[in-house]
């Protein structure tokens, strides 16, 4: 890194922090919790002759330690850097504090507005502070040696990190104080939206990286079939619901039209690609149960900038391959949004659904799910792949605009559907 660089780097760092001192001491004055790295020390500093950068100057030290005990022969020394992060910070929270010793306020909405104003403040030191990709905070620095000792996701970690921390707070406010301080509702909203709002600003906010000279990170274009190829590949992706019969269609299509076929085969090709397990990929692809609780999940990786949350990793990798065998050669592709993935190039797209009584039926006597069961099942099923495409696509999954032909596979049957399909395809590449 050049010395020029690296001294804009330290100067960000340094601006990041203040801000960051100055959302934590506005918290402070919202009296409603702080967040949740800064609770303990904030109960700290009630209980002991210290102020509240000393304390969290002291606490940070030894989540530093506990870093190195975590890692032993592992850590990195250059991660002592955190040290001189660790001690600017809580010294900035000190200066800080008398910038905002003139806010008095016991209006509850007063409180609020001003714990949301902390949040934001928060957030873009967060920001200025990952941006400058000098070091982290004890706090990020400990979720990652636990990911990394633990082999454990990131958001994962940082989750556990801020659990044990306002657990901590929790009970030395009792411990030592005899009542709840430091962790309230504020608490909570900072730990839900600080993370969210790093994103907006990473998001949103560009002038950092022209400032540093970052090269704009140019998005991953798909590949081009050839101008010289006498024939475009055929690709006829197919959407489908659970239990509609989608996979027999689609293996039916590309036996009778003599292409390939992928559903079950990505898993392993996605595996190999992006260095995952078989069993990791086949567990997590197309799969999301709440995209709001994945939202709320996923900020915690605005922290670190080495890490990407681990589904969109997956989607990433998988689309990757999904493009490559799309430019390669014709095939059928169920599943994993293909339609969406492959929207850069010529695609015939198919969504199979099926009523519900017929889609239950099927399940439980061609995937063996217990009576009992399948209802909750199909339910469970239909909502993952809802909320994955709305997550990764912005689509409405289902909806008939988004495809060139829907077909009830109750009606016609999985023969009959196929032969519907490629009649449909055949008619589709004449008129183009």
């Amino acid at each position: 890194m050049k010395q020029e660089g690296l001294v804009k780097r330290c100067v960000l760092l340094i601006a990041g922090l203040f801000i960051m001192a100055l959302g934590v001491v506005l918290s402070v004055k919202a009296n409603l919790g702080t967040s949740p790295i800064s609770a303990p020390p904030y109960v700290y500093s009630q209980a002991f002759p210290l102020t509240m950068g000393t304390t969290t100057i002291l606490m940070n030290m030894g989540l530093i330690l506990l870093q190195i005990v975590l890692l032993r022969k592992q850590y990195e020394w250059i991660q002592l850097t955190q040290i001189i992060a660790v001690s600017v910070f809580g010294l900035f929270i000190d200066l800080t504090m008398p910038l905002v010793s003139w806010i008095h306020t016991s209006n509850y909405f007063v409180q609020w507005a001003l714990c949301l104003l902390s949040c934001v403040v928060l957030g873009f030191g967060v920001f200025l502070e990952v941006k400058a990709k000098v070091t982290y905070l004890a706090g990020e620095g400990l979720s990652l040696a636990l990911a990394k000792v633990f082999r454990l996701e990131f958001g994962k970690a940082k989750v556990s990190v801020d659990c044990s921390l306002v657990v901590l707070g929790v009970a030395s406010s009792f411990l030592l104080l005899h009542r709840l301080e430091g962790v309230r509702e504020g608490t909570v909203a900072a730990a839900l939206l600080v993370g969210t709002i790093v994103r907006f600003y990473a998001k949103h906010v560009a002038f950092i990286d022209k400032w540093l000279g970052n090269k704009p990170v140019e998005a991953e274009k798909a590949p081009a079939v050839s101008a010289t190829e006498p024939k475009p590949q055929l690709v006829i992706t197919i959407a489908r619901e659970y239990g509609s019969g989608g996979h027999e269609i689609g293996e039916i299509l590309a036996r009778k039209l003599g292409i390939a076929f992928y559903d079950s085969k990505l898993i392993d090709l996605t595996a190999l690609e992006g260095g995952f397990t078989p069993e990791y990929v086949k567990e997590h692809e197309q799969k999301l149960a709440n995209t709001l609780l994945y939202d709320l999940y996923e900020q915690n990786y605005a922290y670190v900038n080495e890490e990407m949350p681990p589904l969109d990793s997956l989607f990433m990798v998988q689309s990757k391959v999904i493009r490559d065998i799309a430019a390669r050669e014709s095939c059928v592709i169920v599943g994993r949004c293909a339609d969406f993935i492959l929207k850069s190039q010529p695609t015939f797209n198919v969504f199979v659904h099926a009523g519900k009584e017929f889609r239950i039926d099927r399940i439980i006597h061609n995937y063996r799910i217990a009576p009992e069961l399948a209802a909750k099942e199909l339910e469970r099923k239909d909502r993952e792949r809802i909320n994955y495409c709305r997550r990764y696509t912005h689509k409405t999954w289902g909806d008939a605009a988004n495809y060139h032909l829907t077909v009830d596979s109750s009606l016609f049957g999985t023969e009959a559907c196929a032969d519907l399909i490629i009649d449909s395809v055949q008619r589709w590449r004449q008129s183009r």
